[in-house]
């Protein structure tokens, strides 16, 4: 007994061995989705070091040192590489500790509307009928409306704060999920591998959950890829109107939202955490190109 299990290890880890070869094979034949990636373990990196490479408290103001540059213009000082705000507090650090909430943002709307979008959608294209038609219906009235616009509402109703925002914007994304599982699963649910477990008396739950799930988690991996750039996006735009993160917390909408009168005559205030929020977006969109690639058999070229 122990031999066949040990022979059947064997021979399954040469296959994963291979799918992972193939995956990173594709992914690595798109060099934005390799630099993305690069930079997005460097901000992963940046968020768990934060303390330790930030070199001032990113809420510590310094009185003597408003609105100081950066350092490489005139008047600029050598304790603040990246200048000052209005009040004092160092922007570098600042820009640092922002990662910090940014990925807290991506993962925790991601996560949310990942779960719950599944769960819905996989029971919407498992059991069809009035079941399906009472989610897709719910799912039609929240795509009628501006996603921004509609996490802008909900966030007036919860009140403004980063994890009301963080619960707006997760339940704006759910839609995407459910319809990407849905379909998925009404491809899957006639397969023969289905059909055999079903027969084998596998229940409903074991159905959806175990058997056809896990052969439909590529497109919504891409998606969640996807859904965390743009949710980083959303929870900046939301701290720029007021109604995300609140000052002082270093979040880089919020940071905007403070700079907005300075943006004529103090550039780096308002400039550095827009392009922070930039390459972020940007770096995590071009990851998610990369996945598709590897993961969507309809890209991958022979």
């Amino acid at each position: 007994m122990s031999q066949a299990a040990a022979t059947s290890a064997v021979s399954t880890d040469p296959s994963r061995r291979a799918r992972l070869a193939e995956f990173w094979y594709y992914f690595s034949e798109n060099r934005g989705a390799v630099i993305g990636l690069v930079f997005f373990i460097f901000l992963v990196l940046l968020a768990i070091f934060a303390p330790l490479i930030a070199p001032h408290d990113p809420t510590q103001q310094y009185r003597d040192a408003v609105l100081v540059p950066p350092v490489w213009q005139e008047g600029g000082r050598a304790d603040y590489l990246l200048g000052t705000d209005a009040v004092g507090r160092d922007m570098l650090s600042r820009l640092i500790f922002g990662t910090q909430f940014s990925l807290f943002v991506g993962v925790i709307v991601t996560t949310l509307s990942l779960v719950v979008g599944v769960v819905f959608g996989v029971i919407a294209g498992y059991f069809r009928g009035w079941v399906d038609t009472a989610i897709m219906r719910v799912m039609d009235i929240i795509l009628a409306f501006p996603s921004l616009l509609l996490a802008l509402v909900l966030v007036a109703i919860l009140g403004p704060g980063l994890v009301n925002a963080m619960i707006a914007i997760s339940l704006v994304y759910q839609p995407h999920f459910v319809r990407l599982a849905r379909a998925a699963v009404m491809s899957e649910k006639s397969r023969d591998y289905v059909v055999a477990a079903k027969v084998a008396g596998a229940g409903h739950t074991r159905l959806m959950f175990k058997t056809i799930l896990p052969n439909c988690m590529a497109p919504l991996i891409v998606q969640a890829t996807l859904s965390f750039s743009s949710a980083i996006l959303d929870a900046a735009a939301l701290g720029f109107l007021g109604m995300g993160a609140q000052p002082p917390t270093p979040e880089w909408g919020t940071m905007l939202a403070e700079a907005r009168e300075f943006i004529q005559s103090k550039w780096w205030v308002v400039t550095l955490p827009g392009v922070a929020i930039l390459i972020t977006v940007l770096a995590i969109n071009l990851m998610g190109d990369g996945l598709r690639d590897a993961l969507d058999p309809k890209l991958k070229r022979s």
